[in-house]
């Protein structure tokens, strides 16, 4: 009988030298101990804290943890158990990832690994098997699978901007202007980027920049990589910037629309696909913007799933009201065009695809699944993605694809109609996540707002 994936990953990690380097590693560092972190299906962290004399026993047996914690433990609006089973459900087993091993830079006494989930091994017909609604994995998988089919690696960067508030984090500007790339706003925020940064840097990300954009609101990104490698880091950043809000008594919010009129938190993803060392999106020695056959069709995938991968891409209630305010960068149909920021997608100067509909709350795991079925789908359909934009997509125009859900639960009936970015996770999470956003529709359909006060307190007679 073949192993199951569970057995396999316990192979991994207990072998001699995989056991020794970490161990060194954490003797070394005088860790005492270590967070086992998982991420559920929402983007949120979750996970056990063990004293790092244990290492030995997790690398081998990983933390288990209730199923439902893979959803935050979430129920549906009418006391209801979303994942199925209730409190009597079986665990699921976490399995450290070796390789993601880091010392947390704020209290160096702390470590922490990202983990795999596995069904227990102890459970009849699907023991040791992966737990279906584990994004995390499924991406590792997805990724390695559409390597083996296309011959194609995805390297990604995120753009996540974050709205920061509390104490010297308030600008002023003049009214029909805009506090984007002042150094001052830069200099006010500069004991928050240079923690970021720092510790960032110490977690294994190679920071290269920054920027200012609307009020509290500010850009830090790194080095682009392999899609599951960004996807990682990403999580890390997001925690790394809690905890310098902790430190600096201050507030981060990843929240998409966190004012009316203002600037939504995108994370727009950069991408390319790669041959080995050759980016097959672009010809060289081109000096115009320029799109291979290849990098069309891919493109072609990307815009007909677009509407479809909404509930992925945007994937709060809040969201949606990115795209009610008009001129504010983030798009207002589907499509694409050369160098135009008012586009789904942008043709960058350097050879890449900017995927613009992503908000900063986007669990990037789905995300980068999502696209990877998206362009395979137009790699092997040879999708045509019509015309670049010229202009402002904000005047209108003909749209070749799906018009872009606007609400929670357009994107809902969108994800469900749309079989190939459904196919790019588990059935199970598929389901799930359906079930999760159906939920937070309905709470918030039921919930009065300070704005329906305002409207309708005294409205009538």
């Amino acid at each position: 009988m073949s192993p199951t994936p569970l057995e396999r990953h316990r192979e991994v990690n207990t072998s001699r030298e995989a056991v020794e380097e970490v161990s060194r590693e954490v003797e070394h560092r005088g860790v005492e101990f270590i967070y086992y972190q998982i991420v559920s299906v929402t983007g949120r962290v979750i996970g056990k804290v063990v004293p790092a004399k244990h290492l030995s026993r997790n690398l081998d047996k990983g933390v288990n943890l209730h199923r439902t914690a893979i959803c935050d433990l979430m129920g549906d609006r009418n006391g209801g158990d979303l994942f199925g089973g209730g409190a009597y459900a079986a665990e699921f087993t976490a399995m450290p990832d070796i390789d993601t091993f880091q010392v947390l830079p704020w209290d160096t006494s702390v470590g922490r690994f990202l983990c795999q989930v596995y069904e227990p091994d102890h459970l009849p017909e699907v023991g040791g098997e992966h737990l279906a609604t584990d994004s995390r994995g499924n991406l590792k998988r997805a990724h390695a699978q559409f390597q083996a089919r296309t011959g194609l690696r995805m390297k990604t960067g995120c753009e996540p901007e974050m709205t920061w508030s509390g104490p010297g984090t308030q600008v002023r500007f003049a009214l029909g202007s805009s506090p984007a790339y002042h150094i001052e706003n830069l200099e006010l925020m500069r004991p928050v980027y240079q923690k970021v940064i720092r510790y960032a840097q110490a977690m294994g990300l190679d920071m290269i920049e920054a920027d200012y954009e609307d009020p509290g609101q500010v850009e830090m990104n790194w080095m682009f990589d392999d899609a599951d490698l960004t996807a990682d880091r990403l999580i890390t950043y997001r925690s790394i910037c809690k905890q310098v809000a902790r430190e600096l008594g201050l507030e981060a919010s990843f929240m998409p629309k966190p004012s009316t009129g203002q600037m939504g938190n995108g994370c727009h993803h950069n991408l390319s696909l790669w041959d080995g060392d050759v980016n097959v999106l672009e010809e060289p020695n081109r000096r115009e913007l320029h799109l291979t056959d290849v990098g069309l069709n891919a493109l072609g995938g990307i815009l007909s799933h677009a509407a479809g991968s909404m509930l992925i891409m945007g994937p709060t209630v809040n969201s949606y009201k990115r795209y009610w305010d008009s001129g504010q960068f983030a798009p207002s149909q589907i499509n694409w065009g050369m160098d135009n920021k008012t586009c789904t997608v942008r043709l960058s100067a350097n050879g890449r695809l900017e995927y613009k509909l992503p908000d900063a709350s986007v669990n990037p795991y789905l995300s980068h699944a999502a696209l990877l079925a998206a362009i395979e789908d137009g790699l092997n359909n040879k999708i045509d993605p019509g015309e670049p934009t010229a202009g402002s997509s904000y005047d209108g125009g003909i749209e070749m694809f799906e018009p872009l859900p606007l609400t929670l639960v357009e994107a809902v009936r969108a994800f469900e109609k749309d079989d190939v970015v459904r196919a790019s996770m588990p059935g199970p999470l598929a389901d799930l996540l359906l079930d999760l956003k159906r939920d937070e529709w309905a709470r918030f359909c039921a919930f009065v707002t300070d704005w329906e006060h305002e409207r309708y307190w005294q409205a009538i007679p």
